[in-house]
């Protein structure tokens, strides 16, 4: 599905910002952060603002079109994969992979009558190629 038909499914007007930084995400599997997402957009879009890409990205997490990664407390980053998967950061030269997770069959016990509205898997440790 194109992009602007994937927007107008969600019921977000397909604006060249939006697509711009829906694509960037989709093709960048890098787990970029807004910021990233911004510098790397300017040359594309010399009008562009830090505040349409934040407000972009806050808008396709709300639609799940996107999901947000927040495995430092103060880096957020984002992914276009909202697929069930993992992501392990390495420690060393701090990139982010995606692994196969089957998080709905994870087990949990939760106290009764609470509701999971989302599930995150993370790990933390040294990739293959930094080992």
């Amino acid at each position: 599905m194109e992009t602007a038909e994937l927007l107008k499914s969600n019921n977000v007007k397909p604006t060249v910002v939006r697509m711009k930084v829906y694509n960037y995400l989709v093709e960048n599997k890098n787990h970029p952060t807004a910021d990233t997402v911004f510098k790397s957009l300017l040359s594309e879009i010399p009008t562009l603002s830090k505040t349409s890409v934040y407000n972009t990205m806050e808008l396709l997490l709300e639609k799940h079109l996107i999901q947000a990664i927040t495995i430092e407390e103060k880096e957020t980053r984002f992914d276009a994969d909202t697929s069930d998967h993992g992501h392990f950061k390495c420690t060393k030269c701090g990139a982010i992979h995606d692994f196969h997770a089957d998080l709905r069959n994870l087990q949990s016990d939760l106290p009764y009558g609470f509701t999971v509205d989302e599930r995150h898997l993370y790990y933390k440790g040294l990739c293959a190629k930094c080992k």
